[in-house]
């Protein structure tokens, strides 16, 4: 997998967080975004695509306004770095269980009306996925390598289950998202750090 210049972060960094690591399916969805598979059967994915689908999804996001943006993640690794990167962005959020009609029932006490949806993870956040496409919103989302893509808009293809890859990830979208804003400049400027977003690292904090 060959470094390219303009790298969101290091390659270094992205295979440390474990980015890369797919599982041993792959869908014919996803067979373009796998780089090759490891002598243990596990598909590798290439993370020049992940990072090139960031910056597409990031500017797409920022084309909306942060109270327009629907963030989902029921997958519990993924909870935290999705509620992080909406209250960074003052975007909505919905963790843990998606109920039904959040998209499509008006009368649902939960009920919201974004204009663009991101999932962590299809299989977990179908409902979600569905109710977008009933109610024709554009959906992102973070998929595996077994993944299927229907109903998605824009994949980022990405391990969308350990927690660092979600945590880098996620962290990434949100940095990008804010340079296309304007609200920072560079990414200096992006005082946050990956580890913030990580599951399982509350207590640790001050």
């Amino acid at each position: 997998m060959a470094e390219t210049t303009n790298q969101l972060v290091p390659l270094e960094k992205l295979l440390e967080a474990g980015v890369h690591i797919g599982s041993k399916f792959k869908t014919g969805n996803m067979k373009r975004f796998v780089y090759k598979h490891r002598n243990d059967g596990l598909c590798v994915l290439d993370v020049n695509q992940t990072q090139e689908r960031i910056r597409i999804a990031a500017r797409f996001l920022a084309t909306y306004d942060p109270e327009d943006i629907l963030i989902v993640a029921g997958r519990a690794y993924a909870q935290k770095p999705a509620k992080t990167m909406a209250e960074t962005i003052q975007a909505k959020y919905v963790i843990g269980r998606f109920i039904p009609g959040t998209l499509t029932n008006p009368a649902n006490e939960n009920f919201v009306e974004p204009r663009v949806v991101l999932v962590a993870d299809p299989p977990i956040d179908r409902q979600a996925i569905q109710e977008a496409k009933k109610a024709k919103i554009p959906v992102i989302s973070l998929c595996d390598s077994s993944n299927l893509t229907k109903n998605i808009d824009l994949v980022i293809p990405a391990n969308n289950k350990g927690k660092k890859s979600l945590a880098l990830i996620f962290w990434l979208l949100t940095r990008e998202f804010l340079k296309n804003k304007g609200i920072i400049k560079s990414d200096s400027e992006f005082k946050k750090r990956p580890e913030e977003y990580e599951s399982g690292r509350e207590r640790r904090q001050s």
